[in-house]
């Protein structure tokens, strides 16, 4: 297919301005597959220079006061603010996102900032008591300093979101920060330099750069930065993590979220439509996405016709349709990846329930996907789907339920249907995971609350309050 519009130039952003290279990257529309936008791999010879950025951003930043970086963060909510259809649309082609869902992270990145108003006000110490050991003469109190420069990485699926919930917490700390987006979907974050500049927020202080792995290392490497900031795979989170040295390291990485529907839960018709969302919303490319259901043996025949049913009305096609649900798998190797999981479950004895082909391999369109019954040697069982799978068992009791989510090598996040309060004090006591939500599919957050999981799904936690500690020194001052 011939492209015929014009094709837009992001720079990366470096000390204030806006730099280029020789070294081209074209990213495409995932859908249609023409190229939207041409984007730029930072010289290693600019290398230093970022550096040397982030660090006068950092002298700059720190001195400033708590009041003056909430008004930089006020200014970027207004400025996005104006610009929210731009930035959805961008989001939907880069990412692929239904334009529904893409305006949605686009409110969650207003929210976001907006938290981030809110929470650098609040940045404050404790008094610690000292009466006693015959210490009543003494006061003594805490203050959050900022550690330093931050290196971050933000993933392809919130290209805007997910980097935010690093560039508003540093803002708010008091740390400059090189931001490296995914290479997949770049542009809506290097774009947002043009909201950064129209703040007025120290030059330096936020550097946005597209490079190659040997260049991001060398940023992990350099000891000018204090604290690393990962969202992404599993298995390069944790790599990463091994070449970060003495840095403080947050890591929120992926997830095969489960959901347990027992026998006493209320209307399972609205349960299955939002466990058929929860799995297959944005080709189930989050990594709270609903990946195995378990549902008691006394309700699942059941169950297992309502979820059918309600996958067969999702809506599949161009992320650009009001009406789209679920849309492209982000490249042509993750849709390869999801077809041949999907074969290798079946060979080992699932029983494919719905879905379970290509639909459309010139726009990376897999059709959703439930399979019964996966066996413990297929990936499905035991790694992170990233697309439009699902996985059905029933489960005799509720101990088996979690006994059997507790198996895995994940943990963020599960989801819990139940009317019985014991099921649920079990459930928050024995599922090993970040957060048990009830009566809700695991795929919910609020970007205030503290996420992040346990196990290969992280380590630390977002969430804008919490990010600033982490970005934070604390220190103790006795007199």
């Amino acid at each position: 297919m011939k492209n015929n519009s014009k094709i837009e130039t992001y720079c990366n952003f470096v000390g204030g301005r806006l730099t280029q290279s020789d070294h081209k990257l074209l990213v495409k529309d995932k859908y249609t597959d023409l190229t939207i936008g041409e984007a730029f791999y930072l010289d290693e010879s600019d290398f230093e220079t970022v550096l040397s950025a982030t660090l006068e951003g950092f002298d700059s930043l720190k001195k400033i006061s708590l009041e003056q970086r909430s008004e930089y963060l006020n200014s970027l909510f207004l400025n996005l603010k104006n610009k929210r259809e731009e930035f959805a649309n961008l989001i939907s082609k880069e990412a692929g996102k239904p334009i529904t869902y893409a305006y949605s992270e686009v409110d969650r990145c207003l929210a976001t900032i907006k938290i981030g108003v809110e929470e650098t006000l609040r940045i404050n110490g404790e008094v610690i008591p000292m009466g006693r050991d015959n210490c009543l003469e003494k006061q003594a109190y805490t203050q959050l300093f900022p550690k330093g420069p931050v290196f971050a990485i933000s993933p392809f699926n919130f290209p805007l979101n997910l980097a935010l919930h690093k560039i508003v917490p540093a803002i708010a700390s008091g740390c400059s920060i090189v931001i490296k987006p995914s290479p997949l979907a770049p542009l809506s974050l290097l774009k947002f330099s043009e909201i950064i500049s129209e703040s007025k927020i120290p030059k330096g202080v936020v550097n946005i750069i597209v490079c190659e792995d040997l260049i991001s290392q060398k940023f992990l490497n350099s000891d000018i930065f204090k604290t690393f900031s990962f969202t992404g795979s599993p298995a390069v989170g944790w790599n990463l993590k091994k070449l970060a040295g003495k840095k403080n390291v947050l890591l929120e990485l992926g997830g095969n979220a489960a959901v347990i529907v027992d026998e006493t839960s209320e209307n399972l018709s609205e349960i299955a439509r939002n466990c058929a969302i929860g799995s297959f919303l944005y080709a189930g490319q989050i990594c709270i996405s609903t990946q195995r259901i378990y549902v008691s043996e006394i309700i699942y025949q059941e169950f297992k016709q309502l979820i059918i049913n309600e996958i067969k009305h999702l809506k599949m096609g161009n992320p650009t349709d009001k009406e789209t649900q679920v849309g492209p798998l982000i490249s042509k190797d993750h849709l390869e990846r999801i077809n041949l999981w999907v074969k290798e479950a079946i060979k080992n004895g699932a029983k494919l329930l719905i879905g379970g082909e290509i639909q459309d391999v010139e726009h990376n369109l897999f059709k959703p996907t439930l399979i019964e019954d996966v066996s413990k040697n297929s990936k499905l069982y035991y790694e992170e789907a990233f697309g439009p799978v699902a996985t059905l068992e029933s489960f005799k009791s509720f101990e088996e339920a979690i006994e059997k989510v507790n198996d895995s090598k994940f943990g963020l996040q599960v989801g819990v249907f139940t009317n019985n309060i014991k099921n649920m004090k079990k459930s928050f006591k024995d599922l090993n995971v970040g957060a048990v939500l009830i009566n809700s599919i695991p795929g919910f957050r609020i970007d205030h609350m503290p996420y992040g999981g346990v196990k290969d799904s992280g380590l630390g936690r977002e969430g804008i309050k919490y990010s600033i500690e982490e970005f934070s020194e604390k220190k103790l001052l006795i007199y």
